[in-house]
């Protein structure tokens, strides 16, 4: 991995529909070597996740880093095998 600037900038490279997906993501992310934190919450209290995901979970990545993170996830997002599981998913009761 890159030594980047201790004040660099973070940037969002992707919306992901789920926590699910924006996991998957960032597995993707990290494999090619780009550190993609979690979102972390100051709220004491935080509220639950809706189970059916409909709000985005942002993926930040590093400025210098974002071209690459999104040239990544696109290409993942527009892969057969994450159709074909998106589509399973679909089915599921």
């Amino acid at each position: 991995m890159k030594h980047h600037e201790e004040n660099e900038k973070t940037v969002i490279a992707h919306i992901a529909g789920t926590t699910a997906e924006a996991m998957v993501i960032r597995g993707l992310l990290a494999s090619a070597g780009i550190d993609s934190p979690a979102a972390t919450s100051v709220d004491p209290f935080p509220m639950r996740e809706n189970p059916e995901g409909t709000h985005g979970v942002e993926i930040l990545v590093l400025e210098s880093q974002a071209a690459t993170a999104k040239q990544l996830i696109e290409s993942h997002l527009t892969s057969k095998e994450f159709d074909q599981a998106r589509a399973q998913e679909k089915k599921k009761p």
